[in-house]
């Protein structure tokens, strides 16, 4: 995806002499600033205090300065929105806040959610010249962040308003995919309405991502921007049941995109699944994320286990497990088929979740959940694993080592083994196309579905991915509709 460089191009002025302030050998000797963090003896007593506490201006200012403004930034290639970053960290190292979020939102309307949860490190990170030189990359993820959270929104937009277009568009679900889509198509002249099933506004950055990571006043925040360039948001409303496809039409609506995500949890199907309190992340984080369980003056129901299982070893994993701990569990367990090293989940979640006491039992497999004699579990048989030969992922395949079972206590089990895509709309539109997967079949280029007017993204497309992907897939998804709905009207 190309980025826009008109807000801070590498030609101006001022991006030359900053250049020249510094010397190459100078930049590359300042070292990576360290991101201060909440103590995890005081951050594991919150379900609300972010662990991340921020940068400070002069670590913001010095962290940028490291950049070497590249004149081919390949940081810039592993960007799925294609943010300029170069561009708005420049900004940062001259302390010009307000234009580094002028070019952030040129291309992205969440910076403050992408700075906090965005696996930086396996995208534009992990593209910075400095890996090559064996040096730290800069902080990119951390930048973002801290000039979403302090800079002052800008007077005049980045990208001017153009004059309404006069056609109306729909959006299911107001996940990243969805917010990424409508701010998009709103600021292409489009009038923008996002359904959502839920009470509150914001999808999976509500209920599946837990508050010490992903603050909900931060979540607020950027869907307020949206409003105010004239995106529309109705909650309470399933597009297939509550309002049929036909029912949009009718309406008045000339394309939707679907960004209903993949709320459907798996299971292993393994005995003892149905016990008391075996459940899934999806149930137990939107329990405590968006229904509040265990917070004071709220009655949702929630168990409250001691003694925690948690299976799987991505980011959810990591979520689910670290929230057990702050919801009172004594000895919380990640139970994970390979080893460490193959985990999905974010460095950082990792080393968060053992500061915090989380006991991680890899090379491990549950194989059956143990009641009591009411029906609750009691314990886990887990058989112990080795790696093989790899599959076609890549990763090497766990295998059972024979006769290597063991009797672990407890009172709770989280499952964490991915997610399937929520299958209500497609099963509700005749002629809509769905993959053996049950995602929605669509062009890998346009993101159209196989109903012209409909176009899909995110996690219902991909059947589980990060916040960056799917907002990418909502940017793509908007430029192809766009496209799509001016040359009809052009031709009329």
């Amino acid at each position: 995806m190309n980025t826009s460089d008109t807000v801070a191009p590498r030609s101006a002025e001022w991006r030359e002499e900053l250049r020249k302030s510094r010397t190459a050998r100078e930049r590359g000797n300042i070292a990576r600033t360290v991101m201060p963090e909440l103590a995890p003896e005081i951050r594991v007593t919150s379900l609300t205090d972010e662990v991340n506490c921020g940068l400070s201006r002069s670590q913001a200012v010095m962290e940028a300065a490291r950049c070497l403004d590249c004149p081919d930034p390949q940081c810039v290639t592993g960007c799925p929105v294609g943010i300029n970053i170069p561009g708005f960290i420049k900004n940062v190292e001259r302390e010009n806040f307000t234009q580094a979020l002028q070019v952030l939102k040129e291309t992205s309307m969440l910076p403050a959610v992408c700075g906090r949860v965005c696996p930086q490190e396996k995208q534009c990170e992990s593209r910075c010249i400095y890996n090559r030189m064996g040096k730290s990359p800069v902080a990119i993820g951390y930048l973002e962040r801290y000039v979403a959270d302090n800079a002052e929104e800008p007077s005049i937009s980045s990208r001017p308003m153009p004059e309404s277009n006069g056609i109306k568009v729909a959006v299911a679900g107001s996940g990243p995919a969805g917010l990424s889509f409508a701010g998009d198509m709103a600021r292409k002249g489009f009038a923008v309405t996002v359904f959502e099933a839920l009470h509150e506004i914001g999808g999976v950055l509500k209920y599946g991502i837990p508050e010490f990571r992903l603050p909900n006043a931060v979540v607020d925040r950027e869907i307020d921007s949206l409003r105010k360039i004239g995106v529309e948001f109705r909650k309470n409303i399933i597009i297939g049941k509550t309002l049929s496809y036909e029912d949009l039409l009718k309406d008045g609506f000339k394309g939707l995109f679907v960004a209903s995500g993949a709320g459907l949890p798996r299971f292993m199907g393994i005995p003892g699944e149905n016990l008391v309190n075996v459940m899934s992340s999806n149930e137990y984080l939107t329990r405590v994320n968006l229904m509040r369980a265990g917070s004071d003056g709220w009655a949702t129901p929630v168990c409250r286990g001691k003694k925690v299982a948690v299976i799987g070893g991505g980011n959810t994993a990591m979520d689910s497990c670290r929230t057990a701990k702050r919801m009172g569990a004594e000895r919380v367990y990640v139970v994970y088929r390979r080893g460490e090293t193959e985990m999905p989940a974010r460095v950082e979640e990792v080393k968060h979740a053992k500061e915090e006491g989380i006991e991680f039992l890899t090379l491990h497999n549950p194989i059956e959940y143990i009641g009591d004699g009411q029906g609750r579990v009691c314990a886990m048989r887990l058989q112990r694993m080795c790696l093989g030969e790899p599959d076609a992922s890549g990763r090497r395949s766990p295998v059972a080592i024979a006769g290597d079972v063991t009797e672990v206590e407890v009172d709770m089990v989280i499952v964490s083994v991915g997610v399937s895509p929520n299958p209500l709309i497609p099963a509700s539109i005749s002629g809509l196309e769905v993959t053996s997967r049950q995602t929605i079949a669509v062009d890998n280029d346009t993101l159209r579905s196989s109903v012209p007017d409909i176009y899909a993204g995110g996690d219902i497309v991909r059947g589980g991915a990060t916040v960056i992907l799917a907002m990418g897939d909502g940017r793509r998804a908007a430029a192809s509709m766009a496209d799509a709905l001016l040359g009809v009207t052009e031709k009329h």
